[in-house]
């Protein structure tokens, strides 16, 4: 039987997940409920126990009432760069990832001759200096208005998932895509959620230990720029102007 203090952690950790004990089990892949667990007829597998560190960072020890630190760092929750790339005087470069090296970017994340094939640059501005920059190409219309197909986003790499900014946008490297998106982290909950700007596309929750790397986008690169538009907009302002002057001058006479 499991002491006393591991049941209260373990119901501890359901209920500031916000979880009942049928949902709870489903996510730890029990049958049913977690209600024999917290009442102590059931003892707590070594399944569960792995399921908690892996899903939600609870540090075994802690659960056995053998020590008072409750999560524990894995090598999931880091979201830190795999590689970073330099320059032949060793200084940091930014390397350009395009839609097609996108593809096998999750694949490769730590293969440092994969990076080698892909073109880099260094940007002399002070917003680009004493951080570790990577460039990446925009693919579908999923954040328009923002983002056009085919832009390049310029982003700051990020140390830890408690680091995103609901009011940002981020490349998200996930075990098999390369997505931008923005990052919403609702409370009570384990999910992370992204979000697309364009409403087409609806918001899919994911698991923290499913993304590899997090980048938070700086600025953009944005080829095709068309003016037409804009001075169009300032004619027709202009012919709107002149119509408004005449009328005023007849509301005059």
């Amino acid at each position: 039987m499991e002491n006393e203090l591991t049941l209260k952690r373990f119901i501890e950790i359901r209920r500031e997940l916000g979880h009942t004990q049928s949902e709870f089990a489903k996510l730890l892949g029990i049958s049913n409920t977690t209600a024999d667990i917290e009442r102590g007829r059931t003892k707590l597998s070594g399944k569960v126990v792995s399921e908690l560190l892996r899903q939600f960072n609870i540090n075994p020890l802690w659960l056995f009432a053998e020590s008072e630190e409750k999560h524990l760092e894995t090598s999931r929750t880091s979201v830190i760069p795999k590689v970073v790339t330099v320059d032949s005087s060793e200084n940091d470069n930014m390397v350009l990832v395009n839609v097609k090296a996108a593809a096998g970017y999750p694949q490769n994340i730590a293969d440092t001759s994969w990076y080698r094939q892909l073109p880099a640059f260094d940007l002399p501005i002070p917003e680009f200096r004493n951080a570790t920059y990577r460039g990446f190409q925009v693919e579908g219309d999923s954040m328009l208005p923002n983002l056009k197909p085919s832009d390049w986003v310029l982003a700051r790499a990020i140390e830890h998932i408690d680091h995103v900014s609901a009011n940002k946008m981020y490349v998200v490297v996930l075990q098999d895509a390369v997505l931008v998106k923005k990052i919403e982290k609702k409370p009570n909950s384990n999910n992370i959620t992204l979000v697309s700007l364009n409403e087409t596309y609806p918001p899919y929750d994911i698991k923290p230990f499913q993304i590899q790397e997090i980048w938070e986008v700086s600025s953009k690169l944005t080829f095709n720029v068309d003016a037409t538009t804009e001075t169009g907009l300032l004619r027709q302002l202009q012919q709107s102007m002149e119509e408004l002057k005449q009328q005023m001058g007849q509301v005059k006479n």
